[in-house]
């Protein structure tokens, strides 16, 4: 595919998710279909959904996830600072960790710097 197929595909999955996000309130069953073709339309055209859009899709029911309407957010410190998003459609639960890209490096140095060369 070529270039302009791929940012056409873009577009219409971000209008997707905006039309989504409209009718989440008054028909979920709709918003979750419009979810679901944006997915396919994105795997059709062979691009990469952003950060934004998969973290606003469960996982396991492919529904939206809005904040207090339809999914439950908590901060955990377990190990380490994590959220944790519960979907309440189907109690699907996702991890998603609070540490800095900055961070995650200096530690990997670290930890590789400690190491003994063979």
């Amino acid at each position: 595919m070529d270039h302009n197929t791929k940012q056409i595909a873009r577009d219409r999955v971000r209008i997707l998710f905006d039309q989504a996000r409209t009718v989440q309130r008054t028909n979920p069953d709709l918003s979750n279909r419009y979810i679901e073709k944006a997915r396919k339309i994105a795997m059709a055209a062979r691009i990469r959904l952003q950060l934004k859009h998969k973290r606003q899709i469960c996982r396991k029911c492919n529904s939206l996830l809005i904040v207090g309407e339809s999914c439950r957010v908590r901060i955990r410190h377990n190990r380490e600072p994590h959220l944790v998003v519960t979907c309440l459609g189907c109690g699907s639960k996702t991890r998603i960790i609070l540490r800095n890209k900055k961070e995650k490096n200096k530690l990997e140095q670290n930890h590789n710097s400690n190491e003994t060369p063979c």
